[in-house]
């Protein structure tokens, strides 16, 4: 499945204008994957969405089992209060939230503030461990704003790292950034830098796998799906589905998947697909 970013932006613009965060703890755009009985989930494992909030806004403090983070697509002066201390959202910023942590958002810029959600709530949901609480002052203190966090990835670093690679990478997958947290063991987050005219030697493996687009632009094959892809679209690509990749422009894509999951159960297998 593809979501274009371009078509959901203005219905959380709508959204912004009728569902304020006094009626809604969060204002998100849930990314259901159409197949026979999902109910809600984007892939087996994760669940994606894209999530706004507006000027002046505070999304309540709250803290759950499963796992989750954000990539900021378009935000300036809004920030995640996580544990008591503030980590910035600009845009390109990686925020996660491991189970069990306080969280809330707070917005103190000037424009809409745009982000993408990742949680693996369908694993914890098959595995039965869901936990849900509300804060019990609404809206956690922050104590102070940090600059280094392992709960923070800041797009300025992200970059400077991504530039420290060397060569094209692996042929399937490309230059590769792993961002992946041993907090949140079931989420594998990894950084792909495709240049223009990169093709990636086709695929298919047992992880399902989100992609989001936070700069170039492209084609890819999914399974049946043949898409382009640009700046804030959103690919789920379920396990064992055919992938075959090309960037027309730089790309930087963030993927999001159960691949060290897999690798850790033993379940995970890759192999050529022409």
């Amino acid at each position: 499945m593809h979501w274009n970013y371009r078509m959901i932006q203005p219905a959380l613009q709508a959204a912004g204008r009728l569902i304020g965060t006094d009626l809604a703890e969060r204002r998100n755009f849930v990314l259901r994957n159409p197949v026979r009985g999902n109910e809600f989930a984007t892939t087996t494992t994760l669940v994606g969405a894209y999530q706004s909030i507006l000027p002046g806004e505070r999304a309540r403090s709250h803290r759950h089992a499963p796992h989750a983070l954000r990539v900021i697509l378009d935000a300036q002066g809004a920030y995640s209060i996580v544990n008591g201390q503030k980590h910035p959202m600009d845009t390109g910023d990686i925020v996660l939230t491991p189970g069990g942590c306080w969280h809330g958002h707070v917005h103190e810029g000037t424009e809409q503030a745009y982000w993408f959600d990742c949680l693996d709530v369908p694993l914890v949901q098959l595995l039965e461990p869901m936990t849900h609480d509300p804060h019990p002052d609404a809206w956690e203190t922050a104590a102070n704003t940090v600059k280094r966090s392992p709960y923070l990835f800041r797009w300025a670093d992200t970059i400077h790292r991504l530039g420290l690679l060397q060569g094209r990478g692996d042929p399937h997958f490309g230059r590769v950034l792993d961002l992946s947290s041993d907090e949140m063991p079931t989420i594998t987050i990894q950084v792909h830098d495709w240049k223009a005219g990169w093709v990636n030697r086709p695929f298919r493996h047992t992880s399902n796998t989100l992609y989001v687009v936070l700069q170039g632009s492209g084609h890819s094959e999914i399974g049946e799906l043949s898409v382009d892809w640009q700046f804030g679209d959103v690919m789920a690509a379920p396990l064992w589905c055919r992938q075959a990749h090309v960037a027309h422009q730089d790309a930087v894509i963030i993927a999001l998947s159960d691949l060290n999951l897999m690798k850790h159960a033993r379940y995970y297998r890759l192999e050529d697909s022409a």
